[in-house]
């Protein structure tokens, strides 16, 4: 499964481009079928499906990038106050964190850090829809 991870984000750096709103969309949708992927997992008390899901969030979190108009913002002040790229990194490192947690605790038969880890990860998910994407 490592092989396959490291495969795909290989191929992913080589083929790297800019990156776009449908790229986007398509990051978002292959982590929410992640997130799903992992409750699922919890509710068959099954580590595989756990750890599944937990790899491909962390995989999709990884190619996540601010909005390209922030990137390209060249008024200092603008990038100051508007500091989306700086918000985000933030939230894929913690979404990052936390993926690795679940993996370990539900390993480790501590289920109940695991639920807490997935759901300081909806948080942040939430956290980032509402101040970036302004849903």
């Amino acid at each position: 499964m490592k092989k396959i991870s490291i495969a795909l984000l290989l191929g992913t750096a080589l083929f790297a481009g800019v990156y776009t709103k449908q790229d986007r969309i398509k990051d978002m949708q292959t982590m929410a079928e992640a997130m799903s992927t992992i409750e699922t997992g919890f509710f068959y008390n099954n580590n595989d499906i756990v750890q599944n899901g937990a790899l491909a969030l962390s995989d999709a979190i990884r190619r996540v990038q601010p909005p390209l108009e922030e990137i390209e913002e060249k008024d200092p002040m603008a990038r100051y106050m508007n500091n989306k790229v700086v918000f985000s990194n933030k939230i894929v490192k913690n979404i990052d964190i936390k993926a690795k947690t679940i993996i370990e605790r539900f390993a480790k038969g501590d289920v109940q850090a695991s639920v807490q880890a997935y759901t300081k990860i909806m948080k942040q998910c939430m956290k980032c829809h509402h101040e970036i994407r302004e849903w």
